[in-house]
């Protein structure tokens, strides 16, 4: 990926964090964009310790102009943009006779409207370059099942599958690739209140075929894999990497 030019929504922390990072090994530049300017430049501090050259693009993903600028900002920098990583994200556990509308909005407003607004921009540039370009969605795999008390989240993320695949078409004779990750339990900030509670914890576990959350950098392989010419030939795919918990 040398030369190439990637951009981690969510980048700040955790999953993304872990995206960035492995993107940077590979020799791609990367911008790492969210809403904490504290967190991304710990993020760009981390690329220079590492070796690879990083850009912090403090980014609301559910605004239109914000992403906007954020991809105008990156071809300023860069030159052009080749890989997307749609990572932003929220989650929430709510019964749906206990969800508000601003919960409901909320949810779809981020993993939704933010996975749209960051695809139709990086798209658009991808296709005046001329040069193809990969996008990756991160879903869940709580898009693929019924999860109680989980129905907004869950329908984002089924969103995020329905539009991986429909863009991936439209996209297909641009050479740009779109796929998605459906990924399960990692182990990451965003979970670390379920993890906290033993006893939750380990019913979820056994909820997992593998009787295990994963670390991040299991699930960086696969975004350098789709980043990268192994996916060449590829679109329109999610990749559920969960330890069986959708299949059991």
């Amino acid at each position: 990926m040398d030369g190439k030019v990637a951009v981690v929504t969510g980048g700040g922390r955790g999953l993304g964090r872990a995206f960035a990072h492995a993107l940077g090994a590979e020799g791609a530049k990367v911008v790492v964009a969210s809403r904490s300017a504290a967190s991304l430049e710990k993020v760009v501090a981390e690329a220079g310790e590492a070796g690879f050259e990083a850009f912090a693009r403090p980014t609301d993903v559910t605004s239109e102009e914000s992403v906007e600028g954020l991809i105008s900002d990156t071809v300023e920098r860069f030159g052009g943009i080749d890989i997307l990583v749609n990572n932003s994200g929220i989650v929430m556990t709510r019964r749906l006779v206990e969800m508000s509308l601003e919960d409901w909005n909320a949810l779809i407003d981020t993993n939704l409207r933010g996975t749209f607004l960051a695809t139709r921009a990086a798209g658009r540039r991808m296709i005046d370059q001329g040069r193809g370009g990969k996008i990756i969605n991160i879903a869940s795999n709580f898009g693929l099942k019924g999860i109680p008390n989980h129905v907004g989240y869950s329908a984002s993320k089924a969103g995020v599958v329905g539009f991986t695949r429909s863009a991936a078409i439209e996209w297909a004779r641009h050479n740009i690739q779109v796929n998605a990750l459906a990924p399960g339990y990692f182990v990451t900030d965003m979970n670390a209140e379920v993890r906290s509670d033993k006893d939750l914890e380990q019913r979820i576990l056994r909820t997992i075929p593998a009787r295990r959350m994963a670390a991040p950098d299991e699930l960086s392989t696969w975004i350098v894999a789709l980043a990268g010419p192994a996916s060449d030939f590829m679109t329109g795919e999610v990749i559920v990497i969960d330890g069986g918990q959708t299949v059991s």
